[in-house]
């Protein structure tokens, strides 16, 4: 058995934020460890320090010799004509081809399929390496991860168990906890009631009925010191209770489920008249006809999910109803305007990574004063100055994702475009965008492969892309 390897004092920090700091452990061989946290965490910078790359990380990473490496990062950027199922597939071949001791995933189910999302996950079980793994796929947390690294609040903290097992602990913490809020406040009304009868005496006393000359001189002063007396024991119970609550409310913060920053941006579709249909077309690029048949119809305010393996060109269907003039169609095709449709691709080429995020806005919506921009950037989680001057090539991938939603909301879209929106989204803001879609009033087209987001938001029609075609599914057979 190969010695463990060793992380001493890991720290990433940066002018705006402190990711963690002073982060050390033990990685035995063998051990399945899963790195969450929310976006922008620093999730995929540590995972890169481990495999070697340089980053902008302080600390030491001991990874004996003999330790054979291999890495699959998050954005594959090679194999361009291949889709995003299909890079990650061939990456991964070439990953494990390697026989490594130590496997590193960043976000692995990105792009995936449901074919091929039980295939990874089958493999990684079968796995004998060590495996570290940055995820927000519940399934694979569950499946195939014995130990979290949960990055939060400027520290790295270490979870034995499952991801349902972390979370359900963090329920009964979480609600422990304010319990003892709760008693503290009962405390604290029971001492305040005590101080209020102490006065009360000590104030009957000073006004007690006739007594003699020299009881009258002392009453005061004796009623006097009841009162401080009764002052100063309460002012201690009260400092007392006042540093539970603070610690309780510590202990509070550390967990997952706690205080956390909920996005508040909502899509507003415009009231227009809108019809897409598609009748006897296909589409695909020269010399590759990737579709044929496609017969499609969206009405307004429609939500329509479209699923289908990898590579049977859904995304291709997507790039031919939002106007891309590299994918040549045939057919009856009735479709908005390009610019009256938003857009989000896997690989976010809505953005400009040469440019800040605050200049990216602007240059969108020229018109909008500073303070406009500024509550539309807030409600998308870019609050600080640092933020959002922030270059958006440094930006994570969820952080890309909240970027070009931002982007497309800044104009009101007649038909939203989604192509596999829950990619690198943190659980959180999944959760929020599930709601957001849920109660968007305008035509949706998304792609996903997750069956649970796809519930959550409401679908009406699922068309499916299979043998070159576009028909419509069953809603049960996909959900149940």
């Amino acid at each position: 058995m190969s010695k463990p390897i060793k992380l001493e004092n890991l720290s990433l920090s940066f002018p705006h934020k402190i990711c963690f700091e002073n982060f050390s452990t033990l990685i035995h061989s063998g051990s399945k460890i899963a790195v969450i946290g929310n976006n922008g965490s620093g999730k995929t910078t540590l995972l890169k320090a481990i495999a070697g790359y340089e980053t902008p990380l302080f600390g030491n990473i001991y990874i004996p010799p003999e330790i054979k490496v291999s890495y699959v990062p998050q954005t594959i950027t090679e194999h361009s004509n291949l889709s995003g199922g299909q890079r990650f597939n061939k990456e991964l071949s070439r990953a494990l081809s390697e026989n490594p001791d130590l496997l590193l995933l960043d976000e692995p189910t990105n792009h995936l399929d449901i074919y091929n999302r039980k295939s990874l996950m089958g493999m990684l079980t079968r796995f004998n390496g060590t495996l570290i793994v940055v995820s927000h796929d519940e399934e694979l947390l569950n499946k195939n991860a014995g130990i979290l690294w949960h990055i939060d609040g400027g520290k790295i903290k270490i979870f034995n168990g499952k991801y349902c097992d972390y979370k359900t602990n963090a329920v009964l913490t979480k609600n422990s906890l304010e319990e003892e809020k709760r008693i503290l406040e009962r405390e604290k009304n029971s001492a305040h009631k005590k101080l209020m009868k102490q006065q009360e005496r000590a104030s009957k006393s000073r006004k007690g009925g006739e007594k003699k000359r020299e009881e009258a001189k002392w009453a005061p002063v004796a009623a006097g010191i009841k009162k401080s007396g009764a002052e100063v024991s309460a002012g201690k119970q009260k400092s007392e209770i006042s540093q539970r609550r603070n610690d309780i409310n510590e202990r509070l913060k550390s967990l997952k489920i706690s205080e956390e920053i909920t996005p508040s941006f909502y899509l507003n579709s415009a009231s227009v008249s809108f019809n897409l249909s598609v009748s006897g077309g296909s589409a695909g690029y020269e010399n590759n006809e990737v579709l044929t048949d496609i017969n499609i119809a969206i009405s307004a305010g429609q939500k329509t999910a479209l699923i289908g393996r990898n590579a049977s060109g859904k995304t291709t269907l997507l790039r031919a109803l939002s106007g891309d003039q590299n994918v040549l169609k045939n057919g009856v095709w009735i479709v908005p305007k390009k610019e009256n449709i938003g857009y989000l691709d896997q690989h976010y080429s809505n953005l400009d990574y040469n440019t800040t995020i605050i200049d990216f806005i602007s240059a969108i919506v020229p018109k909008w004063t500073h303070a406009e921009i500024r509550k539309h950037l807030n409600d998308f989680l870019f609050r600080k100055n640092e933020e959002v001057n922030e270059k958006i090539s440094l930006l994570s991938g969820g952080e890309k994702a909240r970027l070009s939603l931002a982007a497309i909301s800044c104009r009101v879209p007649q038909l939203l475009i989604l192509d596999e929106i829950t990619n690198n989204i943190d659980l959180i803001t999944k959760e929020h965008i599930a709601k957001i879609l849920s109660l968007y009033p305008g035509s949706l087209l998304l792609v996903s492969h997750e069956p649970e987001f796809i519930k959550k938001i409401g679908i009406n029609d699922i068309y499916v892309a299979e043998n070159n075609q576009i028909k419509l599914d069953s809603l049960c057979k996909f959900t149940d």
